[in-house]
């Protein structure tokens, strides 16, 4: 009887690549249990998610190319080719088929990804967009791509080294290229080197990740002395001299290569998440204040043309329950009006006073036996109104936190929504809204001027 060969463990980067997979499934999934508003306004970024599984699932790495015009860039990727690339993809984003140009030949396979490969990607120079948009297109290259190459020809300017500053940001790896250096003499090359290696970029890019290279070296002039004794000079173009380079990506991709780009996999995915969770939050408040504001309205209309005292107080609970009960809808929580009522009574105690003046008003009504309602009516519904609406803001901070005050209590968060609006603003826009309801009720009396 044969043995079993006993099976082999996973490694730490095989299994921080199934972690990222898992990662990126997720967030594609919830990308697409999207609202259709939610996937209307998140549509670039599921087609980006969905480029991201396939690159992740492919072993496909990136390797960003970034700089300034005129440092080389197009002509480093050339190198690396060994071939002249016609058109080589400016990245403007994922949608687009080409992405870039495949760096075929370079014999580096992704471990247990046997169809991996190895794509450069150019960008647009650093200096042909200005501003925000520069910090805008550093940031998304760096969170696209598993490497970047910042490609100089000479000292970093203030341009360029803001461009790195705004990648290393990204945490992620960075090769500074010091491209054209047949351009200077030796002692100006070490000079070169040390400024940029030891002085500009000391503890933002490790030194051995600053490299040299010459990827379209100038014509030299040759003097060719014949066999009978006479010269001639010919000018040649010496080979690119990208070795250095060459090696040091290999070299990080051998070790580090299915690492990277499952954290870049990772990093892109939580950036998705945090996104998904900001638009569903901005799209919950709005429709949460839309649904706060009609019902504080109602809630008014409701309680100040109820001519029976504290009849009406009742009716305004079971408004500013409904009211509720919406609002859990609107952060997907099942909530019985009973249990929303219940919410929204909790809410108007730990308020006290806020609801002083509806009382006051159903008080009036009942000792008058409701002569005095047109008197109360205005006066009452705004203060009703008021009160409904620290409900709802109240109930839509208690429910955003999973139905809970997150450890505060609802008296704190009543206190912080009345410090943080301006109570006669507030009542005086819910005045004017009564007064055109009340217009649309022909039984109710109309208010009195004031």
């Amino acid at each position: 009887m044969n043995e079993l060969e006993p099976e082999t463990e996973p490694s730490k980067a095989d299994r921080q690549f199934q972690e990222a997979l898992s990662a990126v499934e997720s967030t594609l999934d919830k990308l697409r249990r999207c609202s259709d508003e939610e996937k209307t306004r998140l549509r670039a970024d599921i087609t980006q998610m969905g480029e991201m599984y396939r690159k992740l699932t492919s072993g496909r790495v990136e390797i960003v190319v970034f700089g300034e015009i005129s440092t080389g860039k197009s002509a480093l990727i050339n190198a690396l080719v060994g071939k002249a690339i016609n058109a080589v993809d400016i990245q403007g984003g994922w949608t687009k088929q080409v992405w870039g140009t495949k760096w075929e030949g370079c014999g580096y396979r992704m471990h247990s990804l046997d169809d991996s490969e190895i794509v450069l990607i150019d960008t647009p120079g650093i200096n042909e967009v200005g501003g925000d948009d520069r910090a805008k297109m550093a940031r998304e290259a760096a969170q696209k791509a598993d490497l970047i190459l910042f490609v100089t020809d000479s000292d970093l300017n203030d341009t360029e080294f803001s461009a790195i500053l705004n990648i290393a940001s990204m945490q992620k790896p960075i090769i500074v290229v010091l491209n054209k250096l047949d351009l200077y003499s030796p002692e100006q090359r070490r000079r070169l080197l040390e400024v940029v290696r030891d002085e500009r970029l000391a503890e933002i890019v490790p030194p051995d990740l600053v490299v040299t290279s010459s990827a379209d070296p100038r014509e030299v002039e040759y003097v060719i002395e014949s066999p009978d004794g006479k010269t001639r000079s010919e000018w040649r173009k010496p080979e690119p001299q990208v070795t250095e380079l060459k090696v040091k990506i290999l070299s990080i991709l051998e070790q580090d290569g299915l690492d990277l780009i499952a954290l870049n996999a990772a990093l892109y995915a939580a950036d998705k998440n945090d996104r998904i969770a900001t638009l569903r939050m901005e799209l919950r408040d709005r429709r949460a204040n839309q649904i706060i504001r009609t019902y504080a309205v109602v809630k008014g209309v409701v309680v100040a043309v109820n001519p029976i005292g504290y009849v009406d107080v009742l009716g305004g609970v079971v408004v500013d329950g409904t009211m509720v009960m919406m609002l859990a809808k609107i952060y997907q929580l099942d909530m019985s009006l009973e249990k929303a009522k219940e919410l929204a009574k909790a809410i108007l105690k730990s308020a006290g006073w806020i609801t002083l003046g509806e009382l006051t008003g159903a008080a009036f009504k009942l000792l008058s036996f409701s002569w005095s309602t047109p008197l109360t009516l205005l006066p009452q519904a705004a203060s009703a109104a008021f009160s409904s609406y620290v409900v709802g803001q109240a109930a839509k901070y208690y429910l955003e936190h999973g139905a809970s005050w997150g450890g505060e209590g609802p008296k704190v968060v009543i206190r912080r929504i009345l410090n943080n609006i301006n109570k006669q603003s507030v009542i005086e826009n819910f005045k004017e809204d009564i007064k055109k309801k009340l217009l649309l009720n022909p039984h109710a009396k109309q208010p009195h001027a004031k």
